[in-house]
């Protein structure tokens, strides 16, 4: 999500760079990592030079993770003194569960964003910015006209997304069921196209950029949401969130359910995906916004 920004940000004649700790061996993208190594003095000096050539030439400092360049109690006080204003930006994992105490230290950023509604429970003064992807790239692939339809699952963790019970219900049903782990977005992605229906996760509570790829392609796509972010969501892009709610407990009837009811509901469900993402997460309206956001603080 970080570079789809970045690019969406230059296309409007910003000069916007993205700059990594270290390079996601996953999603490598990044104008520029600094290969932080485990030394800890070793790490605080990349980070320091890095502060020192990015200060003079950068107006607007765009945090994400919960993590600034240098530490926050030097960071903020640091951007102020040179009139620099910054963003502390989180997406969802990183503030999930954690007390106002925890995520004080984002209160000195001038502004923060979250990437749904769901997380304004844990900073509710948060601006909500969805996450933004580039919907040229993606192409939608409606579910085959098959019998036997192929479920896919791709979990970063196998314990967190609720892996054991996605496969016991596939088990019991008459599904092919392709789990994708550890690949490159690339090859992934690949697998994602060939689904006929996608299963999530089953514990977060709102669902993320793996979700929103599935959504874009025109699948059925099966997650755990929380009711009132649902309702909180509907309510401010005006307009249904498509996905199938499931939890651990109910994934192998509502799946059973839509396996069911066939190809021709499969893809009308994924016709309302891929509506919902081009309404809420495309990253031309999403780029809008920030750059509207970034234009607010240096007034």
């Amino acid at each position: 999500m970080p570079w789809t920004n970045v690019q969406a940000l230059r296309r409007r004649g910003i000069d916007a760079s993205l700059v990594v700790f270290n390079r996601y061996a996953l999603h490598p993208e990044a104008d520029r990592s600094l290969d932080l190594g485990k030394s800890l003095l070793g790490r605080q000096a990349k980070q320091w030079r890095a502060l020192s050539s990015l200060l003079p030439r950068t107006d607007v400092f765009h945090f994400m993770f919960g993590l600034t360049l240098v530490p926050q109690s030097l960071q903020y006080p640091i951007l102020r003194t040179f009139g620099k204003k910054s963003v502390m930006h989180y997406l969802g994992s990183d503030i999930r569960g954690k007390t106002p105490e925890q995520l004080a230290s984002g209160k000195k950023a001038g502004a923060e964003i979250v990437g749904s509604w769901d997380a304004t429970r844990w900073v509710p003064e948060a601006t909500v910015i969805p996450p933004g992807i580039d919907l040229t790239r993606i192409t939608p692939v409606p579910p085959h006209d098959r019998k036997r339809p192929l479920v896919v699952h791709a979990p970063s963790s196998r314990r967190r997304k609720g892996t054991e019970h996605v496969v016991a219900a596939c088990e019991a049903l008459d599904v092919d069921l392709r789990i994708v782990e550890g690949l490159r977005h690339d090859e992934a992605f690949a697998h994602y196209r060939e689904a006929d229906i996608v299963v999530d996760q089953l514990n977060a509570g709102w669902y993320g950029v793996l979700a929103i790829e599935c959504l874009a392609l025109g699948k059925p796509v099966l997650t755990y949401l929380f009711d009132d972010a649902r309702e909180w969501t509907e309510r401010a892009y005006g307009t249904e969130v498509p996905l199938v709610n499931v939890t651990a407990e109910t994934v192998q009837e509502r799946l059973g359910a839509l396996v069911d009811a066939g190809p021709a509901e499969w893809r009308r469900v994924g016709d309302a995906s891929r509506a919902y993402v081009e309404r809420v997460h495309d990253i031309e309206h999403v780029a809008d916004v920030l750059v509207e956001l970034y234009e607010g603080l240096r007034r």
